[in-house]
C-alpha cells in the first residue's frame, strides 16, 4: 500500500548459505533485519546508505 512499515539496519544478507555484501539483481537472497521480523511475501524492501557529509564554508 506504499506505507512505511520499519526503517533500521540489515543485520543479514545470504546467498545460498554464504553471507555476502552485496547481491545482483535478479537473484535470490535471504535477509534479516534488525529488531524486525514481520517480513512477508510480496513486500518491498528498499535497502539505502546513510552517508554524512561535510559542509565546506566559502570564504572570501
Amino acid at each position: 500500500d506504499g506505507v512505511v512499515v520499519f526503517t533500521g539496519e540489515l543485520s543479514s544478507l545470504k546467498r545460498f548459505k554464504d553471507d555476502v555484501k552485496e547481491v545482483a539483481k535478479g537473484y535470490d537472497c535471504g535477509l534479516q533485519v534488525k529488531n524486525y521480523n514481520d517480513i512477508k511475501e510480496g513486500d518491498i524492501v528498499e535497502a539505502f546508505q546513510e552517508v554524512a557529509v561535510k559542509k565546506k564554508l566559502k570564504t572570501k
